[in-house]
């Protein structure tokens, strides 16, 4: 059995990329087909594996600059030759599904979301993307042929494994199609607690971007006076940087191992979105730290209330510092927490995905 593993990116390393590593590990000889990547992701977190990219790759500034150009994205995916492989697996949050496959070949997607730009968050795209207000006039012309190619996509698809039942609810309506849900995984040999954390700070983690909502945070800290770390990098910096007061540290991108010692001292972690599923919040789980958590999405899937986080009910300013100000980090038990971040597990995973694509390729071939 030939396999291939297809991924929308590789120009970053966030939650989809760790699915994807789970993957390679997997099926270690498998080419990872991507739109474009970045050289570094590859040598850093992808060693030695065959990947072959689109015509993308060769655009200038289509690494840099790849929210510019889901227009061409369809006709990139599409011209990927893939009829030597039997079983394809596409990890996927946007483009990775639409690949075209030989007519007995099997297309397992592990779904992290129906892409959000295109379906519920479409007109706060188009209002938050930073472009030209004139160029902004023509997204809503490009926004419909990509739904109507997304939902074709979609049909491509043999079966569908996804992150959450938030995100199971979404391929329902958006492609009228049910999902199988498998949590992603969490390295938790990695991310372990330490006897003694400073407590001395809260932590945010990820991408500085519109809907992770460090506004939010940076609003809600910036009246309690209380010390934020945030780390990662993304288009939002400049901004977010403008409304932070003195109590409020960036950090930028870290090493893993930096990262994991920032987890294991925080007080708590704030996680304001309303994610998919949400691995950093059990990142932080594993280190045996709570979460304060925005009431809705993947992490009314990870957090337990009251044991091992808290929830605030209103996406809003208010409605966190009143979460933060209520919050007793004495009342939470490290070990407890982290036995419950134990569940989602990276060797856990492998072996749910494993067994599902098992079956579904021997379900698949005993219909023939």
């Amino acid at each position: 059995m030939k396999i291939a593993l297809v991924h929308d990116y590789l120009n970053q390393y966030g939650g989809a990329e760790k699915v994807l590593e789970a993957f390679t590990e997997i099926f270690p000889d498998a080419p990872i087909y991507t739109l474009i990547y970045n050289q570094k992701i590859i040598d850093k977190y992808f060693p030695g594996k065959k990947i072959r990219a689109s015509f993308l790759q060769k655009v200038p500034f289509s690494g840099s600059y790849h929210r510019f150009f889901p227009p061409l994205m369809p006709m990139a995916i599409e011209k990927f030759d893939l009829s030597d492989f039997d079983l394809i697996v596409s990890d996927s949050a946007s483009f990775a599904k639409g690949a075209l496959t030989k007519p007995e070949a099997l297309h397992i997607c592990y779904c992290h979301t129906p892409p959000r730009y295109a379906w519920d968050d479409s007109h706060k795209y188009i209002k938050e993307f930073s472009m030209p207000s004139l160029a902004k006039i023509f997204i809503p012309f490009f926004m419909n042929y990509i739904r109507l190619w997304d939902k074709e996509a979609a049909s491509r698809v043999d079966e569908f494994v996804c992150n959450s039942s938030f995100v199971t609810r979404r391929i329902k309506k958006y492609y009228k199609r049910d999902a199988e849900v498998i949590h992603p995984p969490v390295d938790t040999e990695f991310f372990k607690p330490i006897s003694k954390p400073s407590e001395e700070y809260y932590l945010m983690v990820g991408r500085l971007l519109p809907y992770k909502r460090f506004d939010i945070a940076i609003e809600a800290f910036n009246k309690l006076e209380m010390p934020l770390k945030i780390i990662g990098s993304g288009p939002d910096k400049r901004k977010l940087k403008k409304m932070a007061n003195w109590n409020i540290e960036f950090l930028g991108e870290l090493s893993s191992e930096k990262l994991k010692e920032y987890y294991q001292n925080c007080k708590a972690l704030i996680f304001p979105q309303e994610e998919d599923f949400g691995i950093v919040a059990l990142e932080a789980m594993a280190c045996g730290r709570p979460i304060i958590a925005y009431r809705g999405g993947g992490a009314l899937e990870s957090v337990l209330e009251g044991k091992t986080g808290v929830f605030f009910d209103e996406q809003n300013m208010e409605s966190l510092v009143e979460a933060v100000k209520k919050f007793q980090p004495q009342k939470f038990d490290s070990s407890f927490i982290r036995q419950h971040a134990l569940k989602f597990d990276k060797e856990i995973f492998k072996k749910k995905i494993k067994d599902f694509i098992e079956k579904s390729y021997n379900d698949y071939w005993n219909r023939y």
